[in-house]
């Protein structure tokens, strides 16, 4: 897996973090995780590790899968964070919180989030990504039920994640 500080810090250089659950990645986390990184020199996917649900997939597991799948792309790194997001930015030298925007319900979220996060550190810009409108639908909670009932999933994840979604519902 690589590691967060994969990518040298330079004078100037763009970091930013694109943190979710990620339970689990799907085709639309992908599309705006490849967009991501061609707008910063280091794009860090965070995995949040939230103690309130219950996740599918353990933060070590959605950890590898997106390092799998991201794995042809250099300048992306993957890490886990359970503390505020602004601890982690700071920790990691970034400035740019990338949310990717599927409805409009979805940004009424995310600016109350992005309004809370400029609050507690003026220095954190959030920048909002279109979701590609074929993924616009597209969330995890569905790619979860439609694997859990044996649907296929085949164009809604990376085929990691369809084989990982396959073994964790054998049973």
């Amino acid at each position: 897996m690589k590691a967060p500080n994969a990518t040298p810090r330079l004078p100037g250089h763009r970091v930013a973090v694109y943190p979710g659950s990620f339970d689990p990645v799907t085709c639309g986390h992908l599309d705006i995780i490849r967009r991501a990184a061609k707008q910063f020199d280091h794009l860090i996917v965070a995995v949040l590790n939230n103690t309130s649900k219950k996740p599918l997939f353990t933060v070590d597991e959605r950890k590898a899968l997106l390092a799998e799948v991201t794995s042809d792309l250099p300048n992306v790194s993957v890490d886990s964070f359970r503390d505020l997001l602004v601890h982690f930015m700071r920790a990691s030298e970034a400035h740019v919180i990338v949310r990717g925007i599927r409805s409009v319900t979805d940004f009424e979220y995310e600016i109350q989030m992005a309004s809370t996060n400029h609050q507690l550190d003026e220095e954190i810009e959030t920048i909002f990504m279109m979701t590609n409108p074929k993924y616009s639908y597209l969330s995890s909670s569905i790619v979860k039920e439609i694997a859990m009932f044996k649907g296929n999933v085949q164009d809604l994840v990376p085929d990691e994640v369809r084989a990982a979604l396959i073994a964790k519902f054998a049973d």
